[in-house]
């Protein structure tokens, strides 16, 4: 089947290649189900350029530009793959197919969970998830310092949005502050800003009315969503505000928007306890496709299956209005030097932010001895071995659920 696109001589408009919707959504519906933790990135990449869809430089182009962005990086790029091959409405199809079985089994685990949650075996086996959500959080920090930690400045944001968010500063507040240092003072190497300097297909291309009148409908609808859901009673409401506002300030993959939800979901609000928020790690660790998915754990404790319907697309909406955006300004913006450094700046700051969390983590997760050395190992497998998140949660979990069966914890 040949994909490639091309244009249309009375139009200008990208004619899509003839792919399904529904080959689209069995693609994204498998790799939603096959997908965990590190690999996602691979099977992604795997997908578009296996079946074509995209070229290798429409895929890095595509990686590069959900980057620029709040939202997690592998769901906004998935919308990015859909929106390419069959605009909008292959966006959504996309979007949805990869996000639902991650969703179906999160409500099934959610239920479980609060439903067996005070029988008096369960605490101490989640405390064996908690150590292990230690360890493989310290190797993102490690991972993710590596790449954002690139000068002073970048190690001063850093060093500032810690003590900031210790100090019980607005997580959000301390978001746009490094957006803002990050634009001012840290300066990255540009390319050509010039049109006539960049690629073929990263030169502006005229929209069509009716591709932009779509996105401003799509827009619209996700605006209309959030004001709906402020007119909410209760903390269903502002649960569903709260996710609609990460989503749209919250920079890079999962693990790095994990400070904002817990500025919310445990501190500001107390929607759930720090060992609630920590065994939502690790069921979403466990589950396929993306990470965020936790915000379906916190909605279904807060309203059962509506209200974790309501938290997930509230914190996955806004970035799915972004990627529509950027995909048709992404030429036009990609080498502004002032976005570059903001870019840099925020993601410096999470890596501040995503620290704090760890100590809060590891206060509650690491409990003696034993937690200890299983914390050590998690990291040991990820960083060292490589191994696939599932191994380490399942085998770490064996291993514990060992230990308390024979009495030694």
């Amino acid at each position: 089947m040949t994909t490639e696109t091309s244009i249309s001589p009375l139009t200008g408009d990208v004619i899509f290649p003839r792919v399904t919707l529904l080959e689209i959504s069995l693609a994204f519906l498998q790799l939603g189900l096959t997908a965990f933790g590190f690999a996602i990135l691979q099977k992604l990449k795997a997908l578009v350029l296996g079946r074509h869809w995209l070229s290798e430089e429409e895929m890095n182009d595509g990686l590069a530009m959900v980057q620029l962005y709040p939202g997690p990086i592998m769901v906004d790029f998935t919308a990015y793959a859909g929106y390419k091959v069959r605009g909008i409405p292959g966006a959504i199809v996309a979007t949805t197919s990869f996000i639902l079985p991650t969703l179906i089994l999160m409500l099934v685990l959610s239920s479980i969970y609060f439903a067996l949650g005070s029988l008096p075996w369960v605490r101490p086996l989640f405390l064996g998830l908690e150590a292990i959500v230690v360890g493989v959080v310290l190797n993102v920090i490690l991972d993710f310092g590596q790449r954002a930690l690139k000068g002073r400045t970048e190690a001063v944001i850093a060093l500032a949005a810690f003590a900031a968010l210790a100090f019980q500063l607005n997580a959000v507040l301390i978001v746009l502050v490094t957006l803002l240092i990050g634009a001012f003072f840290i300066h990255p190497p540009g390319k050509d800003p010039h049109p006539a300097g960049l690629s073929s297909s990263q030169t502006p291309a005229t929209s069509s009315p009716r591709r932009l009148g779509g996105i401003v409908i799509i827009t619209l609808i996700v605006i209309l969503a959030a004001v709906l859901t402020g007119l909410l009673d209760g903390e269903v409401g502002l649960m569903g505000l709260s996710f609609f506002k990460i989503g749209s300030v919250a920079f890079g993959n999962g693990m790095t928007i994990l400070p904002l939800i817990q500025a919310d979901a445990v501190e500001h609000f107390q929607w759930l306890t720090m060992h609630e928020f920590a065994d939502g790690i690790a069921l979403s660790q466990i589950t396929p496709g993306p990470f965020l998915i936790i915000a379906t754990f916190i909605g279904y404790k807060l309203g059962g299956v509506g209200a974790a319907l309501l938290a997930t697309f509230a914190m996955f909406a806004p970035s799915f209005v972004m990627t529509l955006i950027f995909s048709e300004i992404y030429g036009r913006v990609r080498n502004l030097r002032r976005v570059k450094g903001a870019l840099a700046g925020v993601l410096a700051g999470f890596v501040g932010l995503l620290a704090l969390v760890l100590l809060q983590l590891g206060r509650i997760g690491i409990q003696g001895t034993p937690s200890l050395v299983l914390a050590a190992s998690a990291f040991v497998a990820v960083r060292f071995f490589k191994l696939d998140i599932l191994w380490v949660f399942g085998g770490g979990l064996l291993i514990w659920g060992g230990l308390m069966a024979v009495g030694l914890i």
